[in-house]
């Protein structure tokens, strides 16, 4: 079996002093910084935790002051398209299994058992981590039994150490995760744990009250019998959604917030009636307002005197809700929202009736170019990945394909016209391999086996044309004979 990659730990110290000393000083400015806080928000805008649920509304008191008030009608609506465009990305992306191309057929079945349906669904989590984040991190490492298996960090979880400033090598990597304690008396807790991935293994602390403490021993990332090894590149797989790290919070969250406020301002207006409109009282025969208003919701009437020949009375000043202005203002939104967060809007009037594709491409046009980046960013990961699934098979003595070309194609979930699609397909097959025409067919979902389906065809067919000549020549053999038999039979008879 080749020697397997791995590089064995060394004898060295324990971290010393100074050096924890410098990890909790980087992990105290990560914990607090802007970017960790802009990807906790990203992920809070998807699970739907919006500023509108925290808004109070608040009036200008009698110093000049905001002053909060709680008697009025407050909605707090959330229309969560953010977690639309996420799931647009995420969906189009990588909705479909992605097909993995190789001329090696046993290194692409040996893949195809590496990326099951268990890794392509971990695969799109890590994409949604990414797309809120702008970045998230893949683990991969042994299972206990000897497989092959992969955890995912999301963005808010990892605080890395780049070799490069384009951030395209990692040095080391920090893990910050809070873990719940469960007491007796039911009350839970947190402990906040850290993981220190090094080229020699891993460190274990607990964080709490801004120090690192000693946790469990030095772990190395692959145990052999009594013996401890590691990997040569570090095991921490960093996917980006775009080459810098941008999350898309950051783009449509202003956005987000004016669509939530529009409808909860619409919504307020609506519920509004004569008892919490404007209302101008005339001789009032009361001593104070907050009296004139408790009469008015208990009883339902209040009581008004003519003074000096003016007669008293109650009138209300009631702004009614347009509508119109209200949807135009809605779309307007929505539409910005859309364009900013580079995503489709499925119910646009393009797609009305039996639309072209021309109108399809040109409604997925933002989605592909910003889905581009993402990808070009994610096929640089599964670089990376490769890389280690490649060593996890050799070890596994499944083979040696170090030297193997493999791409990964993701197959976009995209609308699409089927008859467009079909028919390039058919045209394409003077100038393209039938196997490319195949993974490219929008009915095929696994390239290789439509292939083999297609040779199996092939053959029966064969078969089927081979048994076809074997009864004609017999029937022709034996024709000549008949007639011999007639024609003897003929002079026999003269």
């Amino acid at each position: 079996m080749p020697l397997i990659p791995f590089r064995k730990r060394e004898n060295t110290q324990v971290t010393q002093n100074d050096d924890i000393r410098y990890l909790e000083s980087i992990l105290r400015y990560w914990l607090y910084s802007d970017d960790r806080a802009e990807q906790l928000l990203g992920d809070q805008y998807y699970e739907g935790d919006h500023d509108i649920l925290r808004r109070v509304k608040q009036v200008i008191g009698q110093d000049g002051q905001l002053v909060t008030i709680d008697n009025v009608i407050n909605n707090k609506i959330v229309d969560n398209q953010y977690r639309k465009l996420v799931d647009q990305k995420t969906n189009y992306a990588l909705g479909r299994p992605f097909t993995i191309a190789t001329d090696n057929d046993d290194y692409a079945k040996a893949l195809r058992n590496v990326f099951n349906k268990k890794m392509h669904r971990q695969i799109r989590k890590l994409a949604q981590y990414s797309v809120n984040g702008g970045i998230a991190y893949m683990y991969p490492y042994y299972g206990t039994d000897g497989s092959f298996k992969t955890m995912i960090f999301p963005g808010y979880e990892i605080l890395p150490e780049w070799l490069d400033k384009d951030h395209t090598e990692l040095k080391s990597a920090i893990r910050y995760y809070p873990e719940p304690v469960f007491a007796m008396n039911g009350s839970v807790d947190y402990v906040y744990r850290v993981e220190h991935f090094t080229m020699t293994g891993i460190d274990y602390y607990v964080y709490k009250g801004g120090s690192l403490l000693a946790d469990k021993p030095h772990a190395d990332y692959v145990n052999m019998g009594d013996r401890g090894y590691n990997w040569n590149k570090l095991p921490i797989i960093p996917f980006k959604y775009n080459a810098n790290e941008i999350p898309l919070i950051r783009d449509t969250k202003s956005l987000q917030d004016a669509l939530n406020a529009a409808m909860s301002d619409f919504q307020n207006n609506m519920q509004e009636d004569p008892r919490t409109s404007i209302i101008v009282l005339k001789n009032y025969d009361g001593t104070n307002l907050a009296e004139f208003r408790q009469n008015l919701a208990t009883y339902g009437v209040i009581k008004v005197t003519t003074v000096d020949g003016v007669q008293g009375g109650v009138e209300t000043l009631k702004v009614e809700p347009n509508a119109q202005s209200y949807q135009a203002n809605l779309m307007q939104i929505k539409r910005a929202l859309i364009e900013n967060g580079r995503g489709f809007d499925a119910k646009e009037e393009r797609m009305d009736g039996d639309p072209n594709q021309m109108n399809i491409e040109s409604m997925y046009t933002d989605i592909d170019l910003d889905v581009d980046g993402m990808e070009a960013e994610f096929q640089a990961g599964f670089e990376n990945l490769i890389w280690f699934i490649n060593q996890y098979l050799i070890q596994s003595g499944q083979g040696d394909f170090t030297e193997e070309e493999v791409d990964f194609i993701f197959n976009r979930d995209i609308f699409i016209n089927e008859d467009a699609k079909i028919n390039s397909c058919v045209q394409s097959l003077q100038v393209l391999s039938k196997e490319s025409v195949v993974e490219q067919h929008p009915w095929t979902k696994n390239a290789l086996k439509e292939m083999e389906r297609l040779e199996k065809q092939k053959q029966e067919e064969l078969d089927e044309m081979e048994a076809m000549q074997d009864i004609s020549m017999k029937a022709k053999s034996q024709e000549p004979t008949k007639q011999n038999n007639l024609y003897v039979d003929r002079r026999k008879s003269s």
